[in-house]
This record gives C-alpha cells, sequence and structure tokens, in this order.
C-alpha cells in the first residue's frame, strides 16, 4: 500500500539513502496514513451533513440535540446542524415550531394564553388570560402515523418550563379539540 504521505520523502539527507531508515518510515506510514487522512478531512467532520453517521451521532451528544434514535438519518443531520438555534430559541414560540418542523416535517397550530404581568397603560387591564396554557395541534394527512408520546415530548423539552400544554393530532380537516394538560 502506498501511502499518501510517506514519511521517507520528509526525512533528512542523511537518511534519504539508508534502506533501513527508508523501511522504518514506510512501516510507520501504515500507521500513520488513517490518522493523516482524518486530520485532513478534519473540518468535514464537524458538518453534521458530511460526517460519517456514526460521528454525527457522537456530535449530536455533544451539541445536546434531542434525539431519540430511531429518526431517519436526515432528520438527525438536521437536529445536528440546528442544536444550537433550536438551544438559542428554546421557550419561545419560534423555537417551538422549528423543533416540532424539524421532528415531524409539519408546521403546527401553536395557541397561549398571551398572558402578562404588566400592562400597557396605567392600571390597565392585562393583555391575555390570567392563568397561562399552551395547545400545540398537529394536522397531518395520517393523525396515526404520528407518534404522539414523541410529540409530548418535543412539546415538554421546547415550551417555556412553567406553562402547563396541550397537544393533539388531527387530520387536516378536524375541529381542534383540547387534550389533558400536562406540566
Amino acid at each position: 500500500m502506498i501511502s499518501p504521505h510517506p514519511l521517507g520523502e520528509r526525512l533528512p539527507g542523511v537518511y534519504a539513502d539508508d534502506e533501513f531508515g527508508q523501511q522504518f518510515s514506510q512501516g510507520l506510514d501504515t500507521a500513520f496514513a488513517p490518522l493523516l487522512t482524518v486530520l485532513d478531512c478534519l473540518p468535514a467532520y464537524f458538518d453534521p451533513m458530511l460526517a460519517p453517521m456514526d460521528f454525527v451521532d457522537w456530535l449530536g451528544r455533544w451539541v445536546g440535540a434531542e434525539l431519540d434514535g430511531d429518526e431517519t438519518q436526515d432528520v438527525r443531520r438536521a437536529a445536528v446542524a440546528s442544536a444550537g438555534l433550536l438551544h438559542r430559541s428554546r421557550g419561545t414560540p419560534r423555537g417551538l415550531r422549528m423543533a416540532i418542523r424539524l421532528m415531524f416535517g409539519v408546521e403546527p397550530e401553536i395557541s397561549e394564553s398571551g398572558g402578562a404581568i404588566w400592562s400597557a397603560g396605567p392600571l390597565g387591564p392585562f393583555p391575555g388570560d390570567p392563568s397561562p396554557w399552551l395547545h400545540v395541534t398537529l394536522r397531518v394527512p395520517d393523525p396515526a402515523a404520528i407518534d404522539q408520546q414523541r410529540l409530548d415530548a418535543v412539546v415538554a423539552g421546547a415550551r417555556p418550563a412553567h406553562i402547563p400544554y396541550t397537544v393533539e393530532v388531527l387530520g387536516p380537516d378536524s375541529p381542534a379539540s383540547a387534550d389533558t394538560e400536562r406540566n
């Protein structure tokens, strides 16, 4: 096997004509060639769209991508690539929408209490409902194909921690109805 980075060519001139030195360096070439190849390709390992899947899974644990292990390769790669953005927007409607869209490929319907503890004017009414709530509806062609527990886990992880929530999965033309509350 010919090494892409032969060490014998890099030896000082004294060893260039030494047969033992050249053979010894060829033995090292076999050991070092994979390492040097990995170092040459190192930036690609940290790009989740290019890295080998076993490295993507390790990288996902490293960046805190919330995966349960049975997602497709494309979803796992996308989750690792967007983990930083998802962590930055956790607890916001945008972050919740992104997390659901990433895992299920569907745009969710999100409704919330809109409550606040301040008023726009002195002694004015507070906007929204006095008690917080969050409701997520996922409309898909086949509701039975969606893992309700996985949806529940995604919403629980991406919502504001203090807000009780409900989730439901409906067909495209079904009317919305509230599910049971979870804390």
